[in-house]
């Protein structure tokens, strides 16, 4: 685990706000589905991070704990949330968090998954669940063989050294998938059912915008300033040189189990 990359995005905790994308209504709908989840149902969000997610949530009446690491973040996630009375933020680390018993239908977690340890995370979730209850973890990942962009962003990447990073998710050269998800899930007690579905949209980005979303990424956050302004400044060009805006594709990958 990378810490530095895991505990980065504080730093910018509003322009993440501003900048990052929410998630496709399908999605809370296909998670409330499995999950068997009715309105006062309690849910515990890993990685709460602004509350993207967790106001989808608790907009359909679910009743939230949001956990999260971060200061900043949390500071944020709770205004964002400020007006559901069905929305708590803690600020800890959720393998450090005891559930009380196994009295939630629902852990879900929104872009924040792959920072938990899997060693404990599983546990923990399964510690949280009734039996029945759903896990679901869920990610926005740009399909690249969709960007007409792509080339010119990559050149950008490798220009500036940064190609080969495949961890990477605003890589163009990388490629989306579900991660380390079907293996870990086939490992972890007390889960079956484990599926993974993906929900496409888009988003149009300014050079402004897209330079902005970038700015928010752990693998920019934690360059150089010299080194990230050399890369920021070759992807704007790239966008400028094309009309100084672009579409992107996105997919959402929503990753479920349920708790047996």
């Amino acid at each position: 685990m990378d810490e530095r990359r895991r505990l980065s995005f504080g730093s910018v905790a509003d322009l993440y706000d501003q900048s990052r994308p929410s998630y496709p209504e399908a999605l809370v709908d296909a998670v409330l589905e499995y999950a068997g989840a009715r309105e006062s149902d309690r849910a515990v969000e890993v990685g709460a991070g602004t509350g993207k997610a967790t106001v989808l949530f608790a907009a359909r009446g679910l009743s939230v704990l949001g956990i999260e690491p971060s200061a900043e973040m949390a500071a944020v996630a709770r205004r964002n949330c400020a007006a559901y009375d069905n929305v708590t933020i803690a600020q800890t680390e959720f393998e450090r968090w005891r559930p009380p018993g196994h009295e939630f239908r629902l852990v879900f977690s929104g872009q924040a998954w792959h920072w938990i340890s899997p060693e404990s995370g599983y546990v923990v979730a399964r510690a949280a669940l009734e039996d029945g209850g759903a896990l679901a973890a869920f990610w926005n990942r740009p399909d690249w063989d969709a960007c007409d962009l792509r080339e010119e962003l990559g050149d950008a990447y490798r220009q500036n050294g940064q190609a080969d990073d495949m961890d990477d998710p605003m890589n163009p050269l990388a490629r989306s998938g579900d991660g380390a998800w079907s293996t870990e899930i086939a490992g972890a007690s007390g889960f079956d059912g484990a599926e993974v579905r993906r929900y496409p949209w888009h988003s149009d980005y300014t050079t402004a915008e897209y330079l902005a979303l970038l700015g928010t990424h752990s693998p920019c956050l934690i360059l150089d300033p010299p080194e990230r302004e050399r890369l920021l400044a070759d992807i704007g060009a790239a966008i400028d040189a094309r009309g100084g805006s672009f579409r992107m594709t996105y997919v959402s990958i929503l990753c479920l189990a349920r708790a047996s």
